[in-house]
């Protein structure tokens, strides 16, 4: 595997630990409120399609 392959590997996996800590906005799901909580989770599912549209465009960029 090259360097590149390895960089661009470790940002993604950056990338997704920072969404779900934008979803959650940096609490833990036990200090949330019921609300916050549906927020956070409906934050995610938006993240996570994006993270699928992303994979989806880089296939076509290839």
């Amino acid at each position: 595997m090259n360097m590149n392959r390895l960089i661009n590997m470790g940002l993604r996996m950056l990338m997704r630990k920072g969404t779900q800590m934008m979803a959650n906005r940096g609490k833990r799901p036990e200090d949330m409120t019921p609300e916050e909580r549906a927020k956070a989770k409906e934050a995610q599912q938006t993240a996570q399609k994006a993270q699928k549209g992303m994979r989806a465009a880089r296939r076509f960029m290839r």
